[in-house]
């Protein structure tokens, strides 16, 4: 699943290929893409079509386009989008062949580029927001990411302190902290040396700022190098993959020896997926469960 770096690669594309323009028509090829907007197709599209896109902004892994309504001089409503497994929004000429797993299509009156989505496996989606052009109402629940200038590390540490979890758990809790998946949760634990079982409850305050800034480094190391690609289910607006795979010292590397120690990097189950770790740098907290 995309992580912040990548959706935040994707947003920088709609920002500079999309803001500004007014959408013309709108395709619905494949009803599930808008399970969420609940009105339906006829609905999304009549709330699209003639509405100028005003900013693209992002939350964690959640990307909305800030709608101007004709006549309107600020924006109201929004389109929401979620990338689930293997969402893509892509700019694409008209006149480009369709892809396989299109399923929503948006014209534009300058007759530019269109802008499509993509899901080949159907998890992702999009929607209208009524209201949502500053914060979609669905969203309320999502929790700033790292990587936002309001984001609090001295209440973040709290928040751990008082949930009393696992350090791995508490980081994809998209309620406590938003934007980290398995890959970059990984990779931020190996750069700060602690294990993923440890419990939150004793963490130091030192611990979690360094924690927080070993996922703010690692998310900008992928950001410079366009995201994370294992396949062709993540690229950006213009269809390109990213290349950070080729940086990570943890994730995907069973057996591979420690980028800074040599010993074999391990892998354990965790949540129905698996976690990377190096067990000298990274020390197995007492009374945790491997593998568990």
């Amino acid at each position: 699943m995309p992580e912040l770096p990548e959706v935040e690669v994707v947003r920088r594309g709609l920002e500079t290929w999309v803001v500004g323009r007014t959408i013309a028509r709108v395709e619905v090829t494949h009803e599930r893409a808008i399970r969420r907007h609940l009105a339906g197709s006829a609905d999304f599209a009549d709330a699209l079509v003639g509405t100028r896109v005003h900013a693209a902004r992002r939350r964690g892994k959640y990307l909305w386009l800030p709608l101007v309504a004709p006549g309107a001089d600020e924006p109201e409503d929004a389109l929401l989008a979620h990338l689930g497994m293997s969402g893509q929004l892509l700019v694409q000429p008209a006149e480009a062949p369709r892809e396989k797993h299109l399923h929503v299509r948006f014209g534009f009156t300058d007759g530019g580029r269109e802008l499509r989505f993509v899901d080949q496996r159907t998890f992702g989606g999009l929607a209208v927001e009524r209201g949502g052009a500053e914060l979609p109402p669905s969203m309320a629940h999502i929790a700033r990411d790292p990587l936002d200038p309001l984001f609090d590390d001295t209440l973040f540490h709290a928040a751990l302190r008082r949930r009393n979890t696992e350090v791995k758990r508490a980081l994809l809790d998209q309620s406590l902290v938003s934007g980290i998946g398995n890959i970059y949760a990984d990779e931020a634990l190996w750069r700060s040396r602690l294990h993923g079982a440890r419990p939150t409850g004793r963490l130091t305050l030192a611990q979690t700022t360094l924690l927080l800034a070993s996922a703010r480094d690692v998310m900008n190391d992928a950001l410079a190098a366009g995201g994370t690609s294992f396949d062709s289910l993540y690229v950006n607006v213009n269809g390109e993959s990213g290349y950070f795979s080729r940086g990570l010292d943890a994730y995907g590397r069973e057996g591979e020896p420690c980028n800074r120690c040599a010993t074999p990097i391990r892998r354990i189950s965790f949540m129905n997926r698996s976690s990377y770790f190096c067990p000298s740098c990274q020390r197995t907290p007492r009374r945790a469960t491997v593998g568990a």
